[in-house]
């Protein structure tokens, strides 16, 4: 009977929603022993990869925070069970693009810090170990956080990287969640000597080794890439000796071949879904970059050219992704250092001007296309001094005036025109968005 029972117990377990279950597993962890706390984390760990977002939203709350850190000042919970747990939550957190603050709020967001603050202050007899891993806890959960606790932070999560030398899976894995760590670090300003030479040494042992996950790479010039926002004096770095545009070339390429474009986004395998979110966080990197880049070479023609294969190949079904790769033509076509010419030869005006006529094209697309030809426009009218530069301006404003006139571009800016303040409230905000047609067009 009591098996009969036990099963019948199991099965309603089974027939339980993730979060469901998750809550279940939490509350049983005060009577467990280490080893079944740290089997049923594990547990909660895979029913969290299988949470939605509302469901995380749901569950990562201020509540479950607090509670934590009551078990863990009642010595309920190990805060290495707990750092088990807390770093998935966050993990997931940033892999999902889900924003909480309630960690924030929290007395365990106090925990980590005092525990941060006097483990960093005991030098010799400090556990570098516990340290790494409360900094890896403390910046996957705070988003956005500008203390300067985060500056501490950052040199041990590096050096946690550095050190990971066996490149199995669990190595892996384990270097992929710091680097991720590192991007969720926002676009606050970090001492050099902090993080420069050692995001240099991970990026270029991988491009000499290859030992890290396609996501970890991209975190490792995420991070790098956020730095440049605030501190140009990187760009030779990132240019010239990491070859910034090369390997993001080559790291798309790959990625494209590992997904099924044909399929809608609920149909894809997890890999598939994973390769997806990286090649967005890939477009979006590039995008803050190519916006003040100006040691502009023939590398970033190339590789515009390949997000010009990412806007195609995600046009059917993933026009978020193709939204996101107009918006870095948008910040080309912006950045005064870049030719235009770079655009014409790289195919980006023409998948432009392709994507504007499709009719399943969506408002929020059509915007940031009108965005990128007011751009060009604007900057084709500005006459250069340079007799040999005003000599390429207007040839190049002959074929951009040829190219859109075989494509009927005239005629479908004149189609939107009733649409363009409906457009500019709902995209952009002050004149970005002109309303008049003419500021669309290019003449000879």
């Amino acid at each position: 009977m009591k098996e009969f029972v036990a099963g019948r117990t199991e099965d309603r377990n089974r027939e339980m929603a993730p979060k469901e279950k998750f809550s279940k597993l939490f509350e049983e962890l005060k009577s467990c022993s280490v080893s079944e706390q740290k089997e049923k984390i594990e547990e909660m760990n895979r029913l969290i990869d299988e949470m939605n977002k509302e469901e995380l939203y749901s569950t990562f709350t201020k509540e479950l925070f607090e509670k934590i850190d009551k078990m863990i000042e009642e010595e309920k919970l190990t805060m290495e069970n707990a750092i088990l747990l807390l770093k998935h939550m966050g993990y997931c957190n940033i892999l999902k693009s889900i924003y909480i603050e309630d960690f924030f709020f929290s007395s365990l967001n106090g925990r980590f810090w005092e525990m941060i603050d006097d483990e960093e202050k005991k030098k010799e007899k400090r556990n570098e170990k516990l340290l790494a891993e409360l900094c890896e806890c403390y910046v996957l959960l705070n988003i956005g956080d500008s203390s300067q606790l985060i500056s501490v932070c950052v040199p041990y999560l590096l050096e946690a990287a550095l050190k990971k030398e066996d490149e199995n899976e669990e190595a892996q894995k384990e270097v992929e969640m710091i680097l991720l760590a590192l991007t969720n670090v926002g676009y606050i300003i970090i001492d050099e000597e902090l993080y420069l030479n050692e995001i240099k040494e991970i990026i270029e042992y991988h491009q000499e080794h290859h030992n890290l996950t396609h996501l970890a790479y991209q975190s490792a010039w995420g991070f790098l890439i956020k730095r440049f926002v605030f501190d140009k004096s990187l760009e030779e770095v990132i240019t010239n000796e990491l070859h910034f545009a090369r390997e993001v070339e080559s790291e798309l390429d790959g990625l494209m071949q590992s997904v099924d474009w044909k399929k809608k986004e609920e149909e894809k395998e997890k890999t598939e879904r994973k390769a997806m979110d990286i090649i967005s966080r890939w477009i979006s990197s590039i995008r803050y970059y190519l916006k003040s880049c100006h040691l502009w070479n023939e590398e970033y023609v190339e590789l515009i050219s390949r997000i010009v294969d990412v806007l195609r190949a995600s046009r059917d079904n993933h026009s978020e992704i193709g939204e996101e790769c107009i918006r870095s033509f948008n910040a080309v076509a912006k950045n005064r250092a870049v030719k235009l010419d770079a655009l014409l030869k790289s195919g980006a005006i023409d998948a432009a001007l392709e994507e504007i006529q499709r009719p399943t094209s969506n408002e929020r697309m059509a915007s940031e296309i009108l965005r990128f030809f007011q751009l060009i426009s604007l900057r084709l009218k500005e006459k250069e001094e340079d007799e040999m530069e005003e000599a390429k301006r207007k040839e190049l404003k002959r074929k951009m005036f040829e190219k859109m006139e075989e494509e009927g571009y005239e005629e479908i800016i004149i189609s939107l025109h009733e649409r363009l303040n409906t457009l500019k409230r709902k995209y952009f905000y002050g004149d970005e968005l002109s309303l008049n047609i003419s500021d669309y067009s290019v003449y000879i």
